[in-house]
């Protein structure tokens, strides 16, 4: 492959689409209850409710992360 992925890496970079708030609690070292407390207020990266289940689609939290970013050069 070259590209250092392998299959089911490219699998997952290209089919899976979603975090639970579960993962997006880790990827940003928070607990599930500020994910929950920042929807309540209106605030964080869109997401969908279906079912019982919270889930951020992976496009809405990186443009959410670009949108919080303070400082720094480009």
């Amino acid at each position: 492959m070259g590209n250092g992925m392998n299959q089911a890496d490219r699998y997952d970079r290209v089919h899976r689409r979603f975090l639970i708030e579960r993962e997006l609690a880790e990827r940003w070292g928070k607990s599930g209850r500020t994910l929950q407390r920042m929807r309540m207020d209106g605030y964080g990266p869109a997401f969908h409710r279906i079912g019982g289940s919270i889930l951020y689609k992976i496009d809405d939290i990186e443009a959410f992360e670009a949108a919080s970013r303070v400082g720094g050069k480009a």
